[in-house]
């Protein structure tokens, strides 16, 4: 498994649309993201940089693995 980038909470956005995620709506900082024919929502903050471990679980209610993450941050 390779090791999650250090990476900001709009990359971090960018990167989940590209799978059919799209903004829903904002409350304050956090950017909640929906996906049609999924019950899950994504609340991403919109920091400078996202914790480890908040990615990781990001990543995992999406549905995606970490190595597909970081094969769509390369693109």
């Amino acid at each position: 498994m390779p090791k999650l980038p250090v990476i900001s909470g709009d990359k971090a956005v960018k990167t989940f649309s590209k799978v059919g995620w799209y903004p829903h709506r904002q409350v304050g900082s956090h950017l909640v993201m929906r996906k049609e024919g999924s019950k899950v929502t994504l609340s991403i903050p919109r920091h400078k940089e996202l914790r480890p471990g908040l990615l990781r679980r990001l990543i995992r209610d999406s549905g995606l693995s970490v190595d597909e993450f970081v094969e769509l941050l390369k693109k």
